[in-house]
């Protein structure tokens, strides 16, 4: 197969998982979006593989399993650090892409700091957005168009996600207040 080729079939599996990515910004619950976040990296990993981006592979790879340790509550400062030597040191061998290339491993080494640090679904969505707004250059550079507009569409959802989910967790806590003043 051909370069063409293989980028129609590259973005075909990456409309896949852009919608995984899509839901995990959609829901409130962190376990769920961690499980979409799972799905998503696991089949960019595959999509990576027809964009010739073995870095981009490889990074997901990494990612799925860090998102599944994060999922099952195993992800300690140690693994933390584990993967951010591992995710910067492999990352950095198999990059093919120059300049490129480092836009996964700087969007790998900011989410997995969050992942470790925030464990409220309002944080752990807004390091999300600026994660894919990483990877939207990323992808648009290695010709992932569906992957591009899916990280946007993706920013856009989880940004109207978000305030949605600030603007309820103040309104409850407006009542709450409300209702121990007036007891």
């Amino acid at each position: 197969m051909g370069l063409p080729m293989n980028i129609l079939i590259g973005n075909a599996i990456s409309l896949i998982a852009g919608l995984f990515i899509i839901a995990s910004l959609i829901v409130n619950d962190d376990k769920r979006a961690y499980k979409y976040q799972i799905f998503n990296a696991a089949i960019l990993v595959i999509a990576s593989f027809f964009f010739e981006s073995l870095v981009g592979a490889v990074i997901m790879a990494i990612a799925t399993i860090r998102l599944t340790m994060v999922y099952k509550d195993k992800f300690s400062i140690r693994w933390a650090i584990f993967f951010l030597i591992l995710s910067t040191g492999v990352g950095l061998a198999v990059n093919t892409l120059g300049l490129v290339g480092l836009i996964p491993i700087v969007a790998v080494i900011q989410i997995t700091i969050c992942n470790y640090a925030y464990k409220d679904i309002r944080w752990i969505k807004l390091s999300f957005i600026v994660n894919e707004a990483f990877y939207i250059f990323y992808f648009m550079l290695i010709s992932d168009y569906v992957s591009t507009l899916i990280q946007m569409l993706t920013v856009a959802i989880g940004s109207v996600s978000y305030v949605k989910l600030v603007s309820d967790r103040n309104a409850m806590a407006t009542l709450q207040e409300a209702s121990s003043e007036g007891a």
